[in-house]
């Protein structure tokens, strides 16, 4: 036997669905406006990227990657003019201490820009999963009812109290019905080989008894006489 299950839809998820769209929509639209925003104001400060770069040598400094290239070649020539000595190395005398100062404020700005693209990715990533999220939901909660057959774990076979088509018979549990069943007759107890079985009569004797001993199939039958009370064999008589 079965049953029937219908599976309908979770409440609230409609809701919870629309408000994930709507956050995944926000997140996405900030990423990518802040996105804009910063390369804009790279590109209106009109950088190029030096032809000593290791990569993207000559292109217009307006995006992540330009920035990173950039910043890495002006450490190399802030390097070059300190002989090798980082700002805090230098003596304060020293006239290439204000160079290397330049370098390192233009070299974390560029660097903070680098950074703002990261975060401007890492949210509209975020806002991608939202939206998806969301419209799983909805599609979820818009769903319709559905109807599963659900089969019956069948009882183990041999257990007490209950039967199984084409299984071993139902074991009952000691004691029961023992009430109803009828007190068990002894047998009678049958007569002993060699002994008369004869009815006494008057006068005490024992009228026709005979005994008889099989051995086996064929076998013959020997016949004790019978005797009466008062009489004794020859050889006890005095």
């Amino acid at each position: 036997m079965s049953s029937t299950v219908t599976v309908r839809p979770a409440k609230g998820a409609g809701g919870i669905g629309m408000f994930s769209i709507i956050v995944g929509i926000v997140l996405i639209v900030a990423g990518a406006v802040v996105w804009v925003v910063v390369s804009q104001t790279l590109a209106d400060e009109q950088i190029t990227v030096s032809e000593d770069a290791s990569f993207l040598a000559g292109d217009e400094v307006d995006g992540p990657f330009s920035a990173y290239a950039q910043a890495e070649v002006i450490n190399e020539h802030a390097l070059e003019a300190s002989g090798g000595m980082t700002y805090a190395e230098l003596d304060q005398e020293d006239p290439t201490r204000a160079t290397v100062m330049n370098a390192s404020f233009l070299r974390a700005s560029l660097f903070t820009s680098v950074v703002a693209f990261g975060v401007c990715a890492l949210v509209i990533g975020l806002g991608l999963m939202f939206l998806l999220i969301g419209i799983a939901l909805r599609k979820l909660a818009g769903g319709p009812s559905v109807a599963v057959d659900t089969p019956h774990a069948a009882a183990p076979a041999g257990s007490a109290g209950h039967t199984t088509t084409g299984e071993a018979p139902v074991r009952q549990p000691a004691g029961a019905h023992t009430a109803d069943r009828p007190a068990a007759t002894p047998p009678a107890a049958a007569p002993s080989p060699g002994r008369s079985t004869g009815t006494p009569t008057t006068g005490g004797t024992t009228a026709g008894t005979t005994s008889a001993e099989a051995t086996g199939p064929g076998s013959e039958t020997t016949q004790h006489p019978t005797h009466r009370a008062d009489e004794r064999p020859d050889d006890t008589r005095p």
